[in-house]
């Protein structure tokens, strides 16, 4: 097959302790996935589930790395996840196979833009630009199931220049892990190379140029990421 012009590379995770590369599909993301983190949101995480928004394949960013603090925001924030990755899918998966799905997990950032979130709330628009940009989906390697199985629970944290901002444990998800995969599959045919970031805790707020984060989820691993000056 030829192309008008070579095509873009694919987009792809390191996977610890191997050489092999986790090809990225898609990035599904969940929102208000902790109850504490709703209610900082505005909302009522007893009354409202879940719900589902994506970004682009190529917003990932490797562990480590440094970043330019996004064009048209003046209020980025941080959410620190959980994310699953898919080894394979399907549609209408059910809750009792869904692990079988998950090839591994990783730690990673929702990186958002609030104020252009705020002002598509506000006007009933969609969050593309608020959550989609360029950059805004780091992640930490993946770490296989075959090596930690399926995390139930765990410290999830995120700190900033040292200071902690966000900290709960993953035990704390509305809906836990299976819940996800299998509600999710009933919107879209899942497949290998998808990324689902499960949602953050309580405590989002702002970061700024020169600023460090660090975050981990216990026994996944650890990321670190820094927004230059």
């Amino acid at each position: 097959m030829t192309y008008v012009f070579p095509p873009a590379p694919i987009p792809a995770v390191s996977v610890r302790g191997r050489t092999e590369r986790f090809p990225v599909r898609r990035i599904f993301c969940v929102g208000r996935n902790y109850a504490e983190h709703a209610r900082e949101m505005g909302m009522d995480p007893e009354r409202e589930p879940p719900f589902f928004f994506t970004k682009p394949a190529d917003a990932i960013v490797a562990d480590g790395s440094r970043i330019a603090f996004p064009s048209r925001t003046a209020n980025l924030h941080h959410e620190i996840e959980l994310v699953l990755a898919l080894g394979s899918g399907g549609r209408d998966i059910p809750v009792t196979g869904a692990n079988e799905h998950i090839f591994g997990y990783a730690v990673g950032l929702d990186l958002t833009r609030r104020d252009l979130q705020a002002a598509a709330r506000k006007e009933g628009r969609p969050w593309d630009t608020a959550k989609g940009f360029d950059q805004s989906a780091p992640i930490s390697a993946i770490v296989p199931v075959a090596d930690i199985g399926h995390p139930q629970r765990g410290r999830i944290l995120l700190t900033v220049n040292g200071g902690v901002r966000q900290q709960g444990d993953i035990a704390d998800m509305i809906w836990r892990i299976p819940e996800i995969v299998a509600e999710l599959s009933t919107y879209f045919e899942l497949a290998a190379g998808d990324l689902i970031y499960s949602g953050t805790p309580a405590g989002v707020g702002p970061v700024v140029r020169g600023d460090r984060l660090e975050g981990s989820v216990e026994g996944v691993g650890t990321l670190s990421l820094s927004i230059a000056d």
